[in-house]
């Protein structure tokens, strides 16, 4: 039923999905562009037309009451981002926990310009040797969906050429406040 809904809002919306559901069982998907609260609307609408269900992180704030169940009921996993949790290896051991899993993460990891995107979608898809799942919102041409995967090789320049190759033409809600496609590791 969920499904339907999300197929009529996104027909109401005017976007259309591309790329196949990955037939994958255990994967990082990026989420990216990442500019407007709508992209995780968006995203959510997807997922719902092509029954993929995933997990996500978010602050811990998201998580307090009145919405705190409902943002769990949507597959989010709190997180305190100015404390070392180690996020990393809490995520791998989940991965291994678990025979099936989407691990959905904004590379941004904010609405706000960043200059650089955030690591950790990389380490966590190093660390549980799962894929990482190019997934995409193109506000310019109205469509969203499933790009290639990629098993991180180690080599994060070469990986993350392969990224920026496939993020080179998606454009954002807000185009000032997307950040280049490039890791602080990099820099």
């Amino acid at each position: 039923m969920f499904g339907r809904a999300a197929r009529w809002f996104l027909r109401l919306a005017g976007w259309q999905i591309e790329g196949a559901k990955p037939h994958l069982r255990r994967f990082v998907l990026v989420g990216a562009p990442h500019t407007s609260n709508w992209d995780f609307v968006l995203f959510l609408a997807f997922a719902a037309v092509l029954d993929v269900k995933f997990a996500w992180l978010g602050k811990r704030a998201l998580f307090r009451p009145p919405l705190g169940r409902l943002m769990r009921r949507l597959g989010g996993i709190p997180v305190v981002r100015h404390q070392r949790e180690n996020t990393v290896a809490r995520m791998a051991q989940l991965f291994e926990s678990r025979e099936s899993l989407v691990l959905v993460l904004s590379a941004e990891g904010t609405r706000a310009y960043t200059p650089h995107w955030r690591s950790g979608f990389y380490h966590i898809a190093r660390a549980a040797d799962v894929p990482i799942v190019m997934g995409y919102l193109d506000y310019a041409r109205r469509r969203g969906g499933f790009g290639p995967a990629i098993l991180p090789s180690g080599d994060l320049r070469s990986d993350m050429d392969e990224m920026r190759d496939f993020y080179a033409d998606k454009t954002a809600r807000y185009p000032d406040r997307a950040g280049e496609v490039r890791l602080k590791e990099e820099m």
